[in-house]
């Protein structure tokens, strides 16, 4: 067998054990010797300070509160969020003022990534077409079937 070195045997009838073909070869690499560490206490109590830090500032953040105060769940599309697949929930300012963060949370509703992108892209191409938000389009004023009843009654007669 390629790669196997050949071994020398006192006896015809010996068959080489796996430790034999290990201890034989020149390539093997030696057991890794366990090092027992001493834990440094003044740095462990220094990353669990600095991650309640980050954890109580997470939860100032507005994205946090609106968790808290909400369903996990697309305010338009209505599919639920956990887990993993929570950070694809995203709060959106219903009035577009970032700043605008009431504790109450009147001015948020959580939206996927999909529904969000695509509240961004409505309130854009309304601003493209000149109108506010919250404008209503023009009405139509052509209506093909204005007299669809009068020309049903000629043809009855």
């Amino acid at each position: 067998v390629k790669g196997i070195p050949i071994l020398a045997y006192s006896s015809p009838c010996h068959v080489p054990k796996i430790t034999d073909i290990v201890s034989a070869n020149k390539f093997s690499q030696p057991t890794a010797m366990t090092k027992q560490t001493i834990p440094d206490h003044a740095r462990l109590d220094r990353v669990i300070a600095e991650a309640r830090r980050q954890s109580s500032e997470r939860e100032a953040t507005y994205r946090e509160r609106a968790l808290k105060l909400f369903p996990w769940i697309c305010g338009r599309c209505g599919r639920e969020f956990a887990g993993v697949r929570l950070k694809e929930l995203t709060v959106h300012h219903k009035d577009h003022n970032h700043d605008n963060n009431p504790l109450d949370g009147s001015n948020w509703e959580l939206l996927c990534l999909y529904c969000h992108d695509n509240e961004h892209s409505r309130v854009m191409d309304e601003a493209a077409r000149g109108r506010g938000a919250g404008d209503q389009a023009s009405v139509a004023t052509h209506n093909p079937f204005a007299d669809l009843k009068a020309r049903l009654e000629g043809k009855k007669g």
